[in-house]
């Protein structure tokens, strides 16, 4: 079982993601937006996966993952979770620190291979 933070402004999709990685028997926190998700990390040093979406009011999943050291990012793998797919958002991502991409619409099944292959490496 890992914990994992789920960051996105949608309410909906939030609670889809959180649905189903709770159903896979891991431990869930959530964030609405940027803000929350940095406030979150400071205080829950203990999290394996942060599944964070690009687009948000406030800070975006690029400004957030540019606020975390280095040395926090090679602890704690991100996965952007987002539907802005063009390479040059790809290469944002990972310029940022961010190894791990999803484009949505995803289904939930590709995102438990994902989520479980990033936890096992």
């Amino acid at each position: 079982m890992a914990k994992i933070l789920v960051v996105d402004d949608e309410e909906v999709l939030r609670m889809l993601l959180m649905d189903t990685l709770e159903d896979e028997g891991h431990d869930v926190l959530e964030a609405i937006d940027g803000r929350h998700a940095l406030k979150l990390l400071e205080e829950n040093g203990d999290i394996d996966l942060v599944i964070l979406d690009n687009m948000m009011p406030g800070l975006t999943g690029i400004e957030v993952a540019k606020q975390l050291d280095e040395e926090w990012k090679e602890k704690h793998p991100i996965l952007m979770l987002t539907a802005k797919t063009q390479q040059s958002d790809l290469d944002e991502s990972r310029e940022a620190g961010i190894p791990y991409y999803m484009a949505k619409p995803f289904s939930p099944a590709q995102l438990v291979l994902l989520v479980e292959d990033i936890l096992n490496a």
